[in-house]
Protein backbone atom coordinates (compact mmCIF):
# COMPACT_ATOMS: atom_id res chain seq x y z
CA UNK A 1 0.00 0.00 0.00
CA UNK A 2 1.27 3.46 -0.88
CA UNK A 3 0.04 6.65 0.76
CA UNK A 4 0.87 10.20 -0.24
CA UNK A 5 0.55 13.51 1.59
CA UNK A 6 0.46 16.56 -0.66
CA UNK A 7 1.29 19.60 1.44
CA UNK A 8 -0.47 22.59 -0.06
CA UNK A 9 -0.06 25.38 2.51
CA UNK A 10 2.59 26.08 5.13
CA UNK A 11 2.04 29.05 7.39
CA UNK A 12 3.78 30.26 10.55
CA UNK A 13 2.28 27.52 12.76
CA UNK A 14 0.87 24.76 10.55
CA UNK A 15 0.95 22.88 7.26
CA UNK A 16 -2.24 21.81 5.51
CA UNK A 17 -2.43 18.92 3.10
CA UNK A 18 -4.35 16.20 1.36
CA UNK A 19 -3.87 12.46 1.91
CA UNK A 20 -4.24 9.96 -0.93
CA UNK A 21 -3.99 6.22 -1.40
CA UNK A 22 -1.83 5.94 -4.53
CA UNK A 23 -1.52 2.16 -4.57
CA UNK A 24 -3.68 1.81 -7.70
CA UNK A 25 -4.29 5.25 -9.15
CA UNK A 26 -5.06 8.19 -6.85
CA UNK A 27 -7.86 7.95 -4.27
CA UNK A 28 -8.50 10.88 -1.93
CA UNK A 29 -8.63 9.74 1.70
CA UNK A 30 -8.78 12.84 3.88
CA UNK A 31 -7.24 16.18 4.82
CA UNK A 32 -4.09 16.49 6.93
CA UNK A 33 -2.55 18.96 9.33
CA UNK A 34 1.04 19.07 10.57
CA UNK A 35 3.43 21.47 12.21
CA UNK A 36 5.01 24.11 10.00
CA UNK A 37 8.07 23.88 7.78
CA UNK A 38 11.37 24.95 9.37
CA UNK A 39 14.90 25.01 7.97
CA UNK A 40 16.14 23.76 11.34
CA UNK A 41 14.12 21.35 13.45
CA UNK A 42 12.51 22.56 16.66
CA UNK A 43 11.24 19.64 18.74
CA UNK A 44 7.43 19.33 18.72
CA UNK A 45 7.16 22.30 16.30
CA UNK A 46 8.45 21.04 12.94
CA UNK A 47 6.93 18.83 10.26
CA UNK A 48 8.86 15.84 8.92
CA UNK A 49 11.03 16.37 5.83
CA UNK A 50 9.59 15.56 2.42
CA UNK A 51 10.38 12.00 1.42
CA UNK A 52 9.13 8.43 1.50
CA UNK A 53 8.95 6.44 4.73
CA UNK A 54 7.72 3.01 5.81
CA UNK A 55 4.82 2.70 8.22
CA UNK A 56 4.67 -0.01 10.89
CA UNK A 57 2.27 -0.66 13.77
CA UNK A 58 3.55 0.58 17.14
CA UNK A 59 2.07 -1.53 19.92
CA UNK A 60 3.46 0.30 22.92
CA UNK A 61 3.54 3.81 24.35
CA UNK A 62 1.00 6.32 25.61
CA UNK A 63 -0.90 6.82 22.36
CA UNK A 64 -1.23 3.05 21.89
CA UNK A 65 -2.67 2.68 25.40
CA UNK A 66 -5.13 5.54 24.94
CA UNK A 67 -6.25 4.33 21.51
CA UNK A 68 -6.67 0.74 22.76
CA UNK A 69 -8.93 2.06 25.50
CA UNK A 70 -10.81 4.40 23.15
CA UNK A 71 -11.22 2.09 20.15
CA UNK A 72 -11.04 -1.43 21.62
CA UNK A 73 -10.51 -4.29 19.16
CA UNK A 74 -10.64 -1.82 16.24
CA UNK A 75 -7.17 -0.62 17.28
CA UNK A 76 -4.27 -2.84 16.16
CA UNK A 77 -1.43 -0.41 16.97
CA UNK A 78 -0.48 3.15 16.12
CA UNK A 79 0.46 3.98 12.53
CA UNK A 80 4.14 4.73 13.10
CA UNK A 81 6.16 6.51 10.39
CA UNK A 82 9.64 4.96 10.40
CA UNK A 83 13.17 6.32 10.12
CA UNK A 84 12.43 10.02 9.81
CA UNK A 85 15.83 11.77 10.13
CA UNK A 86 16.04 13.63 13.45
CA UNK A 87 12.53 12.57 14.57
CA UNK A 88 11.14 9.83 16.80
CA UNK A 89 7.65 8.42 17.25
CA UNK A 90 6.00 10.12 14.28
CA UNK A 91 2.42 8.84 14.25
CA UNK A 92 -0.74 9.25 12.20
CA UNK A 93 -3.57 10.09 14.59
CA UNK A 94 -6.52 12.30 15.46
CA UNK A 95 -6.43 15.93 16.55
CA UNK A 96 -7.63 19.37 15.57
CA UNK A 97 -4.78 21.93 15.50
CA UNK A 98 -1.01 21.99 15.15
CA UNK A 99 -0.90 21.94 18.95
CA UNK A 100 -1.93 18.26 18.69
CA UNK A 101 0.79 17.19 16.26
CA UNK A 102 4.35 17.31 17.74
CA UNK A 103 5.55 16.54 14.20
CA UNK A 104 2.87 13.91 13.63
CA UNK A 105 0.26 13.79 10.88
CA UNK A 106 -3.29 14.41 12.02
CA UNK A 107 -6.16 13.52 9.72
CA UNK A 108 -9.69 14.85 9.26
CA UNK A 109 -12.69 15.12 6.98
CA UNK A 110 -12.84 18.92 7.05
CA UNK A 111 -10.20 21.62 7.10
CA UNK A 112 -10.06 25.38 7.52
CA UNK A 113 -7.68 27.54 5.53
CA UNK A 114 -4.55 27.80 7.70
CA UNK A 115 -3.82 31.22 6.18
CA UNK A 116 -6.82 32.46 8.18
CA UNK A 117 -6.47 30.41 11.37
CA UNK A 118 -3.16 30.64 13.25
CA UNK A 119 -2.83 26.98 14.31
CA UNK A 120 -4.72 25.57 11.35
CA UNK A 121 -7.81 23.50 12.02
CA UNK A 122 -8.89 20.06 10.94
CA UNK A 123 -12.34 18.76 11.82
CA UNK A 124 -14.12 15.42 12.02
CA UNK A 125 -10.78 13.84 12.78
CA UNK A 126 -12.10 10.74 14.53
CA UNK A 127 -14.50 10.12 11.63
CA UNK A 128 -11.64 10.25 9.11
CA UNK A 129 -9.35 8.12 11.28
CA UNK A 130 -11.99 5.42 11.72
CA UNK A 131 -12.40 5.25 7.94
CA UNK A 132 -8.76 5.28 6.79
CA UNK A 133 -7.20 3.26 9.63
CA UNK A 134 -8.74 -0.22 8.99
CA UNK A 135 -7.37 -0.82 5.46
CA UNK A 136 -3.92 0.47 6.44
CA UNK A 137 -3.79 -1.67 9.59
CA UNK A 138 -5.11 -4.70 7.66
CA UNK A 139 -2.38 -4.31 5.03
CA UNK A 140 0.28 -4.13 7.75
CA UNK A 141 -1.13 -7.14 9.60
CA UNK A 142 -1.12 -9.09 6.32
CA UNK A 143 2.62 -8.42 5.99
CA UNK A 144 2.22 -5.91 3.18
CA UNK A 145 4.69 -3.04 2.96
CA UNK A 146 3.02 0.32 3.58
CA UNK A 147 4.80 3.56 2.68
CA UNK A 148 3.92 7.22 2.95
CA UNK A 149 5.39 9.89 0.71
CA UNK A 150 5.30 13.52 1.83
CA UNK A 151 5.43 15.91 -1.14
CA UNK A 152 5.76 19.69 -0.72
CA UNK A 153 3.57 21.75 -3.04
CA UNK A 154 3.51 24.65 -0.61
CA UNK A 155 5.81 27.62 -0.91
CA UNK A 156 8.57 27.08 1.67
Amino acid sequence: MKLEVLRVSSESDSSSGLVFDVTNGRKFLCYSLEDEYRDEKVMHETRVPAGTYKILLRKEGGFHGRYTKKYGDFHKGMLHVQDVPGFEYILIHTGNTDEHTSGCLIVGDSQENNQLKKNGFIGRSTQAYKRIYPPIAAALEAGEEVTITYTDYDDV
